[in-house]
């Protein structure tokens, strides 16, 4: 068996060879940790956005998308009053009307109009998203809007550009910024949130997205009932975390196209590879049937080669890690519904180092055993 410091004196013979092959894996690598980040993170923040405890009674037919739907605004009183069991906090029904917009805001001393996700709400809604956490100011009262702790993100704003007393223009409607809130891991943190009766003239509507309501010692069958009961008001019940289940995989073609993209980067630095290690492992037949010569057994040298591929793909490896860590990781992407924190785990980590060990062996066995293949007598002829 070859010693690994044989290995470790070849790969680093030719310097200019070394630095494309390392710098080839680091480039694949990379773009594998970051197709793995974006999936997961946004898979993560839909699945994480939707409590199993809250059911969403939307209008009859738009059950994928809360934008869309149309419900009366008498339903939260409605249900209220008709369903036992509804979760109560200081004596208040948790039941919370709502309007899901997505529209246009303008920032202050700004004259661009920015797409925003606009919630209308009542403080109500506080007690059925008891996940959202004000950070400094009030809750809106009419005349004002509550932001996201990454609702700049989505406006493509700079960090900290939107501050409580800035004021805000949502249609014709001027808003002051009362108050800073954070969500984490959901949606909610990309969104603004106003008084609903602005919301309702911002929107020229005089209905709602939905209700959305906390289950207490009622359960999923208690709401949906009484959507099936009241056909006047044409409701269709559907847990919230079956609602965001849905939208994770309505982006999963989404999510397929980016891991799609970095395999297509992958078999070609693979070809790359195959192309470089093909010329460096056939300069070296000779040396290889010398060591045949002297006693070394094929499958010796080809772990050998193997090691040096291995050692190179590594080091690009380290090279990916430390970039998506330090650019990637904690990195904001906005999408059409919210935005999602990039986050570099050990299980994208893992990904990469598995990518690196497959690039390793796809890329040196063909280009080895083509060295290794010569009958002993050919190969130390071969110049």
């Amino acid at each position: 068996m070859l010693p690994i410091s044989y290995a470790v004196r070849n790969l680093f013979r030719v310097p200019a060879r070394c630095a494309q092959i390392v710098l080839g894996a680091a480039l694949v690598i990379a773009l594998l940790m970051l197709a793995s980040a974006l999936s997961d993170g946004m898979d993560k923040v839909l699945r994480s956005s939707g409590s199993p405890r809250n059911v969403i009674l939307l209008g009859s037919g738009s059950e994928d998308s809360v934008e869309r739907s149309e419900v009366n605004a008498a339903v939260p009183g409605l249900v209220a009053a008709s369903v036992p069991g509804i979760q109560t906090v200081l004596g208040r029904t948790a039941v919370s009307g709502e309007i899901h917009y997505n529209g246009f805001l303008t920032p202050p001393g700004d004259a661009e109009r920015r797409q925003a996700l606009l919630r209308g709400v009542t403080p109500a809604a506080l007690l059925v998203h008891p996940e959202v956490q004000l950070l400094e100011g009030t809750f809106p009262r009419p005349g004002e809007a509550m932001v996201g702790r990454l609702a700049t993100h989505k406006l493509r704003l700079p960090e900290g550009a939107l501050k409580v007393g800035d004021t805000v223009r949502a249609g014709d409607t001027e808003l002051r910024v009362s108050g800073i809130f954070q969500a984490p891991g959901t949606v909610m943190e990309a969104e603004v949130w106003t008084d609903l009766g602005d919301m309702m003239a911002i929107a020229q509507r005089d209905t709602i997205s939905c209700a959305v309501v906390r289950l207490g010692e009622a359960d999923f069958a208690d709401v949906e009932i009484f959507a099936l009961q009241r056909l006047d008001l044409e409701l269709a019940a559907l847990r919230e975390s079956d609602y965001y289940a849905k939208l994770a995989a309505f982006y999963t073609p989404l999510r397929a196209m980016t891991w799609v993209t970095a395999a297509l980067v992958a078999a070609g630095a693979v070809f790359g590879g195959l192309n470089t290690l093909y010329a460096a492992f056939s300069a070296r037949v000779r040396e290889m049937a010398t060591l045949q010569a002297v006693g070394f057994k094929r499958p010796a040298l080809l772990l050998s080669l193997l090691q040096e591929s291995l050692l190179a793909t590594m080091l690009g490896a380290l090279l990916a890690a430390a970039f998506a860590l330090w650019v990637a990781d904690g990195f904001t992407v906005p999408f059409s519904i919210g935005t999602f924190v990039i986050d570099i785990s050990p299980s994208v980590l893992g990904v990469g180092l598995l990518g690196g060990l497959a690039l390793a062996l796809v890329g040196a066995l063909p280009p080895a055993w083509t060295c290794l293949r010569p009958p002993l007598p050919v190969a130390l002829r071969s110049s």
